[in-house]
């Protein structure tokens, strides 16, 4: 799937978001979400989730912000592993946005776009109400961004999530890409 077919389909935005979100604490609220037949999207920056399962890169010492859980569970009741598996983090609901209300649930399908490049990915954590624009560490390293928790991330990052879509199990990537590639052909051909 070419990245730039993708973001020709998302220039525009019909807000479904009741407001708009922060790309960090201390940023403006300038990012509203958008809606777009079976897709909801936004376009943020990328900060990097190192939260889960500990490991080499993502780990307390690596992260001051560390926590060992992730919002949605693996399939065998574990916290998900953002050092191996391409996740998008989404906002907590608040009265700006309810993403469940919209069919985005952990295990949603995702299409990361970064400098013509589409990384498939699921909804994996939430984050805080007002901000937006984050993803784990493996995403970012498949994206050819920097991942570190602290000084990483990158700008200009488009984030589009497929209703009521559900990888199984959550933590396969290989499921990821297949069910993201369905969902972005199908996406094209109805948009």
């Amino acid at each position: 799937m070419r990245a730039a077919d993708l973001l020709g389909k998302v220039k525009g935005c019909a807000q479904i978001s009741r407001g708009r979100y922060r790309t960090d604490e201390r940023a403006p609220a300038n990012i509203p979400v958008c809606g777009k037949g079976d897709a909801v999207y936004w376009k943020a920056d990328m900060d990097i989730d190192c939260d889960g399962r500990s490991g080499t890169h993502c780990n307390s010492r690596t992260d001051p912000v560390f926590l060992s859980a992730t919002a949605y569970r693996d399939s065998h009741g574990g916290a998900l592993a953002a050092e191996s598996l391409p996740y998008v983090v989404v906002p907590g609901a608040s009265p700006i946005w309810t993403p469940a209300a919209h069919g985005i649930r952990g295990g949603t399908v995702a299409a990361i776009i970064y400098r013509n490049q589409v990384q498939y990915a699921v909804v994996g954590d939430t984050g805080p109400t007002d901000v937006i624009g984050e993803a784990s560490y493996a995403a970012a390293v498949n994206l050819g961004i920097n991942p570190d928790p602290v000084r990483g991330g990158a700008g200009e990052v488009t984030y589009i999530l497929f209703k009521n879509t559900a990888v199984s199990p959550i933590e396969s990537h290989r499921a990821a890409v297949a069910l993201g590639e369905a969902q972005a052909k199908k996406f094209l051909a109805v948009n």
